[in-house]
């Protein structure tokens, strides 16, 4: 595990950071006991925020401590929490007996909040032995990782039974979660809290002003790229320029790491590359790498069409709601368990259209930057969709409250 750290460091230096609290071993101790919550990455923070805002707002002298196992989502609630001095971070200890047991003598949570689907067998073991309630919110569970769990049957029902409830997203995935051994009982539905997000004040105003600045031209993101992403869309950038010459590339790694060599993969594409970092546009740029952590949502409500990463690589596809969220139409690859729900409904409502390779995304990309009115029209009706879903945040406060608060 340290080796693995000491090599993730390479790249990302903020893996050898902190190594400590990654053992159990904490760099702050609350005077009472805290809420724990775990979310895992950056998407996982983000939905959950609003809900902490909410509790922080409701119970002023309550306690928080946000663990993450990546750099880049302690530096997201870092921003996203920046003021709330009763809310702090630390990293997840690693799912060893000696790691958890430390963590839990050191900050005797009341309770755990866990995003998403993110199950570990000490973890939910310990705090089964030590009387620490644990709520499973806004989980989802994909056909691809049910038959993951389903290949460790016993240890997932162990780590089922030791929940005290879980609120799934959709009917779908509860469905799921019984198979592999969740009481019916300890299930209730609440929709995505992801659906509740909250677009940061200075999103629009900076959206506006860099659009200002790049001018009537299309504007084109692809979000939350992976790995062979840029590269696909970089060879139907060199078609599309032959049709729309001033068409405006902007690319938005999902990983940090990856910045510099995105930057440097662009620039065999073309001499007018910019990273958001320096500061600087030049309005003759065709290729803009937003390489800044907390902008992807401002980003997207720049373009006038999104391309959402994750979907043309085995990842599941990344989240088409932050575009949605500002009124943006979603272009998607076949990869889409991550959203096996949302993808279909937001399909359906048409704010997104779903493409089975590069070459069907050419001509849908072909489609629509030749009509601009129509990318206007899906943007609206993924916008539309997005806030027709809202409220699952208040379900999920409301279980907190009653499960971990004991209100």
């Amino acid at each position: 595990m340290l080796l693995k750290l000491w090599l993730r460091g390479r790249k990302s230096p903020a893996y050898r950071q902190r190594i400590g609290e990654r053992f159990g071993f904490p760099s702050k101790v609350s005077a009472t006991p805290p809420l724990w919550v775990h979310a895992v990455s950056v998407g996982e923070c983000v939905a959950i925020a609003p809900v902490l805002k909410q509790l922080l707002a409701l119970y002023p002298k309550l306690t928080i401590l946000v663990t993450t196992s990546t750099p880049t989502g302690a530096d997201r609630i870092g921003k996203l929490f920046a003021g709330y001095s009763q809310l702090w971070h630390q990293y997840c200890p690693y799912d060893q007996p000696g790691s958890v047991a430390r963590f839990l003598r050191a900050h005797k949570p009341q309770g755990l909040l866990i995003v998403e689907t993110e199950l570990w067998p000490n973890m939910l073991a310990q705090c089964h032995s030590n009387d620490i309630p644990v709520l499973l919110a806004n989980a989802r569970m994909s056909d691809k990782s049910a038959r993951g769990y389903a290949k460790v049957a016993s240890l997932t029902k162990q780590m089922l039974q030791h929940l005290d409830l879980l609120v799934a997203q959709y009917d779908s995935d509860g469905e799921r979660f019984v198979q592999l051994g969740l009481e019916h009982k300890k299930l209730l539905i609440s929709g995505s809290i992801k659906f509740d997000l909250q677009i940061a004040a200075n999103t629009l105003p900076d959206a506006a002003n860099l659009r200002r600045q790049i001018g009537s031209r299309a504007v084109l993101i692809l979000g939350s790229s992976h790995n062979t992403e840029e590269q696909g869309l970089l060879e139907l950038l060199v078609q599309l320029w032959r049709q729309f010459p001033d068409l405006l590339l902007i690319i938005v790694p999902r990983h940090p790491e990856r910045f510099t060599e995105v930057t440097e993969l662009a620039k065999k594409y073309s001499d007018r590359v910019i990273r958001r970092s320096t500061g600087q546009f030049d309005p003759s740029c065709q290729i803009y790498i937003g390489d800044t952590m907390g902008e992807l949502g401002m980003l997207y409500a720049v373009a006038d069409l999104a391309v959402v990463g994750g979907s043309f690589v085995a990842v599941g596809g990344q989240s088409p709601l932050e575009p949605a969220s500002v009124a943006k139409g979603v272009l998607m690859g076949p990869q889409q368990y991550n959203f096996s729900v949302i993808c279909p409904q937001l399909e359906a409502a048409q704010g997104m259209h779903s493409c089975s390779d590069y070459t069907e995304l050419l001509q849908q990309l072909q489609r629509l930057l030749a009509a601009p009115e129509l990318m206007r029209e899906m943007g609206l009706r993924a916008e539309k969709y997005f806030l027709s879903q809202r409220g699952a945040t208040a379900i999920v406060l409301q279980q907190i409250q009653l499960v971990l608060l004991k209100q």
